[in-house]
Parts: structure tokens; C-alpha cells; sequence
């Protein structure tokens, strides 16, 4: 039976380890939703991730902010219904990103918002990239649009979460060294009040699993991806 789907436009390559994850979950989800052979119509815009990190830490936010402005207007002309941004740290330009298109922006912090505020919960710890601990363009939101009270881990852990991100992750490492130093990451976060953690980098949860957590893990890889299919399928 033929069901109207829209189209996802994914705004991937930041890392592809990552967007290879949205496009298994986005295709899985859509397949148990609606049974037999059925997949996600879909479109994927992939970066070369060297060219983003470079502009990254060079602070070159306003160069990045262009690429990917251009290859959200890109995903528009190819007929996407609404795009996501496949990262959490590029949503740093999310905004102007929107501003450039006239198709919806999922941002990927509400739908982790929602389910956290759906549990009961609202002090929680954040993990992902300097950038995005850092700086406000994500705590921000989960703040004044959410309510949620962010506690991000000191410095010493924040340099630790973003090394073994752009060393080890993105190039498609998952150290059990580094696993272990992510749990104690998150331990400290706990012991400071949090009730939950967001894995704010779409490649965390290539390492790190609910077991190593005494507090619920919020996923936003997979949270994002889910939010996409519920847009797309909507109650098909």
C-alpha cells in the first residue's frame, strides 16, 4: 500500500561514522512503522568532514555557516520536505540555516528536550565537542526554550570528551580506554546533581552504552532520527 512519505533532507557527513547511524535508524524506523519493504525517502547532502573541522577550529564560523547554508538550499532543490542537521555542533548555525531555506528545520536539541521533560526530568549533564559545552548556542536553547538546568563536566573533562571525539571517533575508533574515561566522566556529572545525560555529539553513542551510566542516557542521534520519521510517516 503506498504511504505519503516526505522526504528527509540530511545535512550528513559530521562525521559519516555518525550519519551512516542516522540513516540505519531513519530506514529501520520506517520499516517498523509501516511493515513490509517499505524504507525512508530520503536525500543526503555528505560533507568531507576535513574541510569542516578545519573551518571549525580555526573559528571560521562564518565560512561554515555559507557551506552549509548551501547545502541545505541544495537538499531544498532536490525536493527534501524539511532537513536536519546531522550534528549537534553545527547547529551552532542553525538559525541563519533556517533563515536560508523555506522548508522546516528539525533541531535536534527539541525533540531531546521533549523526552527528557516527558520523563520527569530536568537537571541534566551534557556531553559532545568543546563547541558545543562551551559555547551557547545549544545549552541556550535547552534552557530558555526547555527549562532544563545544564551542568556541563570542568575543564579537564571537557578537554578529554572533545579529544577522544575528533582523535577517536570520527575516525571510526572506539577505545575501551576511552569508554572507561567516559564513565567516569559521566560519574562526576552525577555526583554534581545530574539526573540524566545528553549525548550531545552524534558520535558518542558509537561508545558509550545505558550500562555505563547510573542515570538515564539521552541519545541525540537517535532521538533526532526518530523525530524525522514521525514527521515524514506522521500516524501511517
Amino acid at each position: 500500500m503506498a504511504v505519503a512519505q516526505k522526504v528527509i533532507g540530511l545535512l550528513g557527513g559530521m562525521s559519516w561514522e555518525s550519519s551512516a547511524e542516522y540513516y540505519r535508524i531513519i530506514n529501520e524506523q520506517v520499516r517498523d512503522r509501516l511493515g513490509g519493504l517499505h524504507s525512508a525517502r530520503c536525500l543526503m547532502w555528505s560533507f568531507d568532514f576535513a574541510g569542516i573541522e578545519a573551518l571549525q577550529h580555526a573559528g571560521r564560523w562564518a565560512d561554515a555557516t555559507a557551506e552549509m547554508i548551501a547545502a541545505a538550499q541544495r537538499l531544498e532543490r532536490g525536493g527534501a520536505d524539511f532537513v536536519l542537521i546531522c550534528t549537534n555542533t553545527m547547529h551552532r548555525m542553525a538559525e541563519e540555516v533556517q533563515a536560508a531555506i523555506g522548508i522546516p528545520l528539525l533541531h535536534i536539541a527539541d525533540p531531546t528536550a521533549e523526552r527528557i521533560r516527558a520523563a520527569g526530568l530536568r537537571r541534566v549533564g551534557l556531553l559532545g565537542t568543546a563547541f558545543t559545552m562551551e559555547q551557547d548556542f545549544y545549552k541556550g536553547r535547552l534552557v530558555e526554550r526547555h527549562g532544563l538546568e545544564v551542568l556541563v563536566p570542568e575543564a579537564e573533562d571537557r578537554a578529554l570528551v572533545h579529544r577522544v571525539i575528533y582523535e577517536e571517533l570520527v575516525q571510526g575508533r572506539a577505545e575501551p580506554a576511552s569508554r572507561e574515561a567516559y564513565r567516569a566522566v559521566i560519574a562526576r556529572l552525577v555526583a554534581r546533581g545530574a539526573e540524566a545525560v545528553i549525548l550531545g555529539c552524534t558520535e558518542i553513542m558509537l561508545l558509550v552504552r545505558p550500562e555505563d551510566s547510573a542515570v538515564p542516557l539521552f541519545d541525540t542521534t537517535a532521538l533526532h532520527a526518530e523525530a524525522a520519521v514521525e514527521r515524514a510517516i506522521g500516524g501511517a
